[in-house]
Formats: structure tokens, C-alpha cells, sequence
């Protein structure tokens, strides 16, 4: 939870959150990661070129990054981005707009726990930096289960907690020390990166996060260290 002390439910103090700090938000994500969060989303998206998705569903797409790069490295007819913060959908549509993808990329508001699709709507379906955020994990993956047709491939991004010793130290003092540091330099928001790095710690990662996806109905699913292990990529399908 982002505030423990609030009244509020998770993906309604998420969202307020993510309203306070969008207008920072890619500014941050390029200057805290050095620029690899880039890399991590091409990666991803590299998963998918040979399925060739016509539909795709970005969930907790926050200002379109991912919707962005796969209308370039995929070209699939229709992408659809959602996610529970307006302040960060805006600013996505923004960045839409100047890049005249605005045939290709709709992004809106909406819920990872109720997505307003049909079944079997989607070719494949993308999450970056986003599971963790979800109020309900379980039915979050469920529903996205649900609007995947019949084969179709999900791919998800996430961060994780590196094991090698010296690399875990650096980790945790920056996580710890440095990103809220920042975070708040920039953002005026210095709870909003304590967050992160809680619910970074919080996060079922590797096998225990496979074992979720596979429970919500995913077949053939992989979990792939990068980076040394700062973050992690997963895949399944329908």
C-alpha cells in the first residue's frame, strides 16, 4: 500500500499517486534507470515480433511507453493502453498525438480488475512495471486471461531483487537511499519512490509469480533475469 494509514483502497491511492508524480514521470524512469528501462521494454516487445499480434492490450500502460515502441517494432493494427491514473493516460495521449499514432494507440482509463472487453479480444497483452501495482494480482492476470484469444501471448515486465552480494548491496543503499532522494528532488513526491522500493520487496517474484500466472489459466510460462536480476522479464500464453 502506498499510504498504510489511508482509508483509501490500493488502486485508488495508486492512482492518486501516479496523478501527483505523471508530470515527472518518464523524466524519472529515463534518470533513475540510467536510460535501461528503454532497453527492458525493447526486449519485451522483441518477444512478440514473431507472433505478429494484430490486437494488443498494454495494461497499466501509464504514459504509453510500451504502446508507443510496439506501434514501431510491431505494427499491429489496434493498441489499447489502460490504466487507473488520468494525470498519466493525459500525458500518454499527449505523447500519442505528436507522434500521430493516434489511429493505432488508444489509451483510456480503466481497471485491471474489470477490463470493459470482451473474450478473446486480444492477440497478445503487455504489462511493464505495472503487476505490482495491482489491488488484486490474481484477478488482475485472470482478467487479462480472459480478453487473450486462444493463444495469444502475454508479456510482462517487472522489477526484482538482484541475489549477487555486491550487486544487492548497491541495489538496496540506491533503492533505499538515493531514488526516494531523487524522487522527491524532482517529483515533491518522496513517498511515491518509498513505495517502489516496498513494493519491489513485497513482490512474489521468479517461480512464486510463475506459479500465480499458471493459476490464473497461462501455459508455458518463463521467467528471464536482467540486468543482474534489477529486473525481471515473463511470458505465458493462453
Amino acid at each position: 500500500m502506498p499510504d498504510a494509514h489511508s482509508s483509501l483502497e490500493k488502486k485508488d491511492q495508486v492512482a492518486r499517486m501516479f496523478d501527483d508524480i505523471s508530470f515527472r514521470y518518464d523524466f524519472l524512469n529515463r534518470f533513475l534507470s540510467l536510460g535501461i528501462d528503454q532497453a527492458w521494454r525493447r526486449k519485451a516487445l522483441q518477444t512478440l515480433k514473431n507472433f505478429h499480434p494484430a490486437s494488443l492490450l498494454d495494461v497499466a500502460t501509464g504514459t504509453g511507453d510500451i504502446a508507443i515502441m510496439a506501434a514501431k517494432i510491431l505494427k499491429p493494427k489496434k493498441i489499447v493502453g489502460i490504466d487507473i491514473s488520468n494525470g498519466m493516460i493525459n500525458i500518454g495521449k499527449n505523447k500519442v498525438a505528436k507522434k500521430n499514432l493516434g489511429s493505432v494507440i488508444e489509451l483510456q482509463q480503466g481497471d485491471s480488475s474489470n477490463i470493459k472487453f470482451s473474450d478473446d479480444s486480444f492477440d497478445a497483452a503487455t504489462v511493464a512495471f505495472g503487476v505490482r501495482n495491482f489491488q488484486h494480482l490474481e484477478l488482475g492476470l485472470k482478467e487479462i486471461y480472459r480478453v487473450l484469444k486462444p493463444g495469444g501471448k502475454i508479456v510482462i515486465l517487472e522489477f526484482s531483487k538482484p541475489q549477487t552480494p555486491v550487486i544487492k548491496q548497491l541495489y538496496n543503499f540506491y533503492m533505499f537511499r538515493v531514488s526516494p532522494f531523487i524522487g522527491k528532488l524532482f517529483s515533491k513526491n518522496i513517498d511515491a519512490y518509498k513505495y517502489l522500493d516496498a513494493s519491489i520487496k513485497k513482490f512474489p517474484e521468479g517461480n512464486y509469480f510463475l506459479q500465480i500466472m499458471n493459476e490464473a489459466g497461462f501455459k508455458n510460462s518463463s521467467a528471464k533475469k536482467l540486468t543482474f536480476g534489477i529486473c525481471s522479464l515473463y511470458t505465458a500464453e493462453k
